[in-house]
Order: structure tokens, then C-alpha cells, then sequence
């Protein structure tokens, strides 16, 4: 457990600190969409817990609204924190396809990965094709489907709706870090973890996919799951053979 938890303003977004913080470890938190209101701040109830959890700290991402800007913002937002230590990568919602997104940049620049990336609820294909859009459609409150074209219309602008890095369903998936994902089944957006938990095994990734029976449940259990994922592959990623 971390001691008190701190948040300050970052050159990228909040950061969430603790005294018992492990060294340069950080998780670059992605929120989710900004043309729904949403900011950095919101994440900062997630960030306190995970920091409280895992003793690392935890920055919040700030991006514009619109792509490819908000994956360059994500990258730089990276790139700091990659210059202190380990890092992981988490995200939401649109965060969770920034956050993916990322993966799949990096592998492509053969730059050192993250320690491993933890999705909740992301958007990952946005051609808005999979049959949950409409089965859940009346069981998820969350989210308007019937919306979800038009939005993405106003954050990918010209870029093809299946470009790999706005939509990492339709990228190569080969060579990513481990992967958690987190996902209600009853949300409108199920299925866009579902093809990627599968993708991603198919294509040798570690993959841990979690699958709550509603959004309550996910809220009550997630945390503690992200803590041990993250806690579990960061000292995976701390071993050397010659530390044996």
C-alpha cells in the first residue's frame, strides 16, 4: 500500500503521487472522450486508488479532441514518462483506443514497449459494424449507439474509419505487451473487446479479459483486478535472468 497521495499539475495532465511511490514506475492514464465534457480530472478518483494500490504513480493524460492530434498528445505524454522508468498504459472508452493505439505505434517504431496496457470499455473498431451496437443497445444506458457514427465523424475527420491506429481492431496485433481488458456484458461496445482479446491471443499477446455481468459489478471489481495486473507484470518486467 502507498502512503499519502498527492496530486500534482503535470506538464501532460495531473499526476497522482505517493510518498511510498516505487521509484520512476508510472501508468499514463487515458480518459475518455473530451467532446463528451470529459478531462483529465475525471480520472483522478481512478488514479488515487491505483496509486493507493500500487504504490506507482499515475499521470493523466491531457489530448485534443480530434485524431491523429490526441494520439501525438498521448505520444508525448509517453515519451515523458518513458524517460523516468517503467511505464503501463491504461485507458477508457476513447482513451482505451489511444491507449491501444499506442501499442501499436510503438511496436512499429521497435520502441520499447510498456511494462503492459489495460483497456476498459474501449472503443477499438470505429466502422461500428459489431452486433452488440444493437443487442445492448436498450440494456446499456451509457452510451447512445445511434451517436456513435457522428461522433466519430468529428474526431477521425478524413482518416479511414479502419486505420490501424484509430482502430486497433484492424491493426496487426503480433508483439504487443500484455493486455488487460475490462468490459460489461451488457455494454453496447462489448464486442470490440471481445475480437480483440481473441485477435490479440490468436496472435501470441498475453491477454487477460474480464467480463462483468453488468457496469455495477465492473465498478466494484475492476480496480483491485488493474492493481494486480499492473503490480504482477511491472516486477515481470523488473526480472533479468541475471537476477537469478
Amino acid at each position: 500500500m502507498a502512503g499519502e497521495v498527492r496530486v500534482m499539475e503535470g506538464p501532460f495532465g495531473p499526476e497522482v503521487r505517493s510518498q511510498g511511490a516505487a521509484g520512476g514506475r508510472t501508468v499514463l492514464y487515458v480518459h475518455g472522450d473530451p467532446r463528451l465534457g470529459g478531462t483529465p480530472q475525471d480520472a483522478l478518483p481512478t488514479a488515487r486508488e491505483l496509486t493507493r494500490l500500487t504504490g506507482q504513480a499515475v499521470v493523466c493524460a491531457r489530448y485534443r479532441p480530434r485524431f491523429p492530434e490526441a494520439l501525438e498528445d498521448v505520444y508525448a505524454a509517453w515519451e515523458h514518462c518513458h524517460d523516468r522508468g517503467p511505464v503501463a498504459v491504461a485507458g477508457k472508452r476513447l482513451g482505451g483506443a489511444l491507449a491501444a493505439g499506442l501499442l501499436l505505434r510503438l511496436r512499429d517504431e521497435d520502441a520499447p514497449p510498456p511494462t503492459c496496457a489495460v483497456l476498459t470499455s474501449p472503443v477499438l473498431d470505429f466502422t461500428f459494424e459489431a452486433p452488440s451496437l444493437l443487442l445492448n443497445a436498450v440494456a446499456d444506458r451509457t452510451v447512445d449507439a445511434a451517436a456513435l457514427p457522428g461522433r466519430a465523424a468529428a474526431y477521425a475527420g478524413t482518416v479511414p474509419r479502419d486505420h490501424p491506429l484509430l482502430s486497433p481492431l484492424h491493426g496487426n496485433l503480433h508483439g504487443l505487451p500484455p493486455v488487460q481488458l475490462h468490459v460489461a456484458g451488457t455494454e453496447v461496445l462489448l464486442d470490440d473487446s471481445l475480437s480483440f482479446a481473441t485477435r490479440a491471443a490468436h496472435s501470441g499477446v498475453a491477454v487477460d479479459l474480464r467480463v462483468y455481468e453488468d457496469l455495477s459489478a465492473q465498478g466494484l471489481r475492476q480496480l483491485g483486478a488493474m492493481a494486480v495486473f499492473l503490480q504482477a507484470w511491472d516486477r515481470a518486467a523488473s526480472f533479468s535472468p541475471s537476477d537469478g
